[in-house]
């Protein structure tokens, strides 16, 4: 009986080091020095679309449009697709300058059916070579949208850009500690997915895909996290996602408490829906085909949110200490303490190359309070999985 429970406990802590193996191993690539990469330019006859789905943006639709169009390429166009609006979304674009297409489904929301729509318009019209796609409260930077759709053109691959959600400095501990952690996710392991496996996830904003690959897809659907799961799907089709760092994509971090939440929880629980339906598919599909990039993006979206893994280990440790007191072998303990030692090493080395400008040192003092506050969300998880999109409450822009 002993020897089971020992061994029981011995597996489990063996299976998770498999995600803080991968997590570490996508810092290691980070870290690597660069080496120059010439950007291909964007032909002067492109044509290049900008797509935004938006459903009641009044607040900050504005100042977006405001960032973006002077940014856009000759010839280019922003359509802005009002979704299921019950404000003045549609008329402040208009003023802006972007073309505007309105959706009326009430049955059907969502972002992805926003999506499909608006490619849908596309096509009716002149298609493009490239769509870029955006939020509709982020900002980008001066030559964001031409860099996406150049390299889109230029590969035939889908591209993600760096879509970072950095924390006001005087913001609460919890959203220093929460714009790390999406530092750590758009930044420092998608760079090292990239570098490790030439591929890496979709964001949902600041991505762009040539024209032809969009007359496939399977947009029109009410995933909470459609943008994963397209990312997944273009790479099972053969099409990897390419990560252009140069293109910067700013989203705001919420500012009030029950916003957070709402995109935590929405964000959370479709990362581990799709965790758990979309990682043993894809080893499986990557032994299958002999595809080693499918095995490195399996093992990749086998890691758990970062304050989830830190609470897993946690409680693992608590429970293996049991047995090992009472003459139990130190096996699982051991195992499982140098897993945490070994992420606990790998945030300290990120953040001090990649988040320390963002992010003070001191607010890591709050990474406990900051797990606790997330517990509830995990437990939801279990009894009341958040499966319809729901949109996050937005600040008013400054801008």
């Amino acid at each position: 009986m002993v020897f089971a429970l020992d061994f029981a406990l011995t597996v489990i802590a063996l299976v998770f080091c498999i995600p803080v193996g991968m997590f570490c191993l996508e810092l290691v690539f980070a870290m690597l020095p660069r080496r120059g990469v010439r950007m291909p330019a964007l032909p002067v006859d492109s044509r290049v679309a900008v797509l935004i789905p938006a459903h009641d943006e009044a607040a900050v639709i504005g100042a977006t449009l405001r960032t973006l169009l002077p940014t856009m390429p000759a010839g280019g166009r922003v359509l802005v697709v009002t979704d299921n609006c019950s404000d003045a979304t549609a008329v402040i674009a208009r003023e802006c300058g972007a073309d505007v297409v309105e959706r009326h489904d009430r049955a059907r929301r969502g972002k992805g059916f926003a999506m499909d729509f608006g490619l849908r318009q596309l096509a009716n019209d002149s298609p493009p070579q490239a769509v870029v796609f955006l939020d509709a409260d982020c900002r980008v930077a001066a030559d964001t949208v031409r860099l996406l759709a150049a390299a889109a053109i230029a590969t035939g691959r889908p591209v993600q850009g760096l879509n970072l959600c950095d924390p006001d400095p005087w913001g609460s501990s919890q959203q220093l500690i929460s714009g790390l952690a999406f530092r750590f996710k758009n930044l420092v392991r998608t760079l090292g997915l990239s570098r490790l496996a030439s591929l890496n996830h979709l964001s949902g904003t600041g991505m762009a895909l040539p024209w032809p690959l969009t007359q496939d897809l399977k947009l029109a659907n009410g995933n909470v996290v459609e943008d994963m799961q397209l990312g997944i799907d273009l790479a099972l089709a053969g099409h990897a996602p390419l990560f252009v760092p140069e293109a910067r994509v700013d989203s705001p971090l919420p500012k009030q408490r029950a916003a957070a939440r709402t995109q935590r929880t929405r964000w959370e629980h479709g990362h581990l829906a799709t965790l758990l339906s979309q990682a043993p598919r894809l080893l499986s599909l990557a032994i299958q085909r002999r595809r080693l990039d499918l095995a490195w993006l399996a093992l990749d979206l086998a890691i758990p949110p970062l304050a989830l893994l830190v609470l897993g280990l946690t409680l693992f440790m608590a429970v293996a200490m049991v047995p090992w007191l009472d003459d139990g072998s130190p096996a699982p303990l051991v195992i499982s303490g140098t897993a945490m030692t070994a992420l606990a090493a790998a945030v300290i080395a990120g953040w001090a190359v990649f988040c320390r400008e963002q992010v003070p040192l001191v607010a890591l003092l709050a990474t406990p309070l900051y797990i606790a506050a997330k517990l509830p969300i995990y437990l939801a998880f279990l009894v009341k999985r958040q499966a319809d999109w729901v949109r996050t409450h937005r600040d008013p822009a400054s801008g």
